[in-house]
């Protein structure tokens, strides 16, 4: 990629970016960045919006304490 096709692509993600940030999506830029690179190679946009919202429903598991050391 040559300077003046990743100075395009990095005012795209910015541009994105601050409009994900105008509708309060909740997406940081690297999460948007995979989201738009998945859907240049054709996955469906709908599907995509989908699983996020499915993720963020679902608790995330605390790892288990290490209080007592590890387990043998």
């Amino acid at each position: 990629m040559d300077a003046d096709a990743a100075k395009t692509a990095r005012e795209s993600l910015d541009l994105a970016f601050q409009m994900s940030n105008i509708l309060d999506t909740g997406l940081d830029r690297h999460t948007l960045s995979i989201l738009i690179a998945l859907c240049d190679l054709g996955l469906n946009p709908e599907a995509l919006a989908a699983v996020v919202k499915e993720l963020r429903r679902e608790p995330v598991p605390l790892p288990p304490s290490d209080a007592a050391g590890p387990v043998l």
